[in-house]
């Protein structure tokens, strides 16, 4: 008897760890929506350039008085 149990042991093993993943695959949350996802947009700070200004129109204190 005690052979049948040594020989079963790895078999109680795999399905105590087969049903120990299941649980964890069934109590995981959804994955966001595809289009929620947010590496396909990078946004960089201060990436935004100002435009330069028409001749005439440059900035008030740039000019030396």
């Amino acid at each position: 008897m005690a052979i049948v149990a040594i020989l079963l042991l790895p078999v109680v093993t795999m399905l105590l760890y087969g049903m120990d993943r299941t649980e964890d695959w069934l109590a995981r949350g959804p994955k966001p929506p595809r289009h929620a996802r947010g590496r396909h947009l990078r946004l960089i700070p201060g990436g935004r350039q100002r435009t330069a200004a028409p001749a005439g129109q440059g900035e008030a204190g740039t000019e030396a008085a």
